[in-house]
């Protein structure tokens, strides 16, 4: 399974096309893709997203962006809910915790996260 989630710069520098991106968290969000698995992008993400471009600290072209591929079936892009256990598990573990909750790789390059045994890309 190449399937991957990506935290919120992660899915925001992926779908701009950024430079920031690493080439291995390119090439993970690139392979689940054309593997026909998901990009997961936590509904947190994209409520931090709709945050930061009210207050201008993204254009409304990211929120634009997101929106898009996670409406459109073929981008690989998909909405991973704010569930129960997502949520309990933010107690101990921050950012990360739709990744440990779906069993998956996480694509950021916060190098705190790495060292919680989250296996993560970057």
């Amino acid at each position: 399974m190449a399937a991957v989630v990506a935290d919120t710069h992660a899915a925001v520098w992926y779908l701009l096309n950024a430079k920031s991106l690493s080439f291995n968290a390119q090439r993970a969000m690139d392979e689940a893709v054309a593997a026909g698995d998901a990009v997961y992008v936590s509904s947190i993400s994209l409520v931090e997203v709709v945050y930061l471009v009210e207050k201008g600290k993204l254009p409304t072209v990211v929120l634009d962006r997101l929106t898009n591929a996670l409406s459109q079936p073929d981008s690989g892009f998909v909405i991973a809910p704010l569930n129960l256990s997502v949520a309990l598990a933010v107690l101990q573990i921050s950012r990360e915790t739709t990744a440990l909750d779906l069993g998956l790789r996480l694509v950021t390059r916060d190098s705190k996260i790495s060292k919680t045994g989250v296996e993560t890309v970057w």
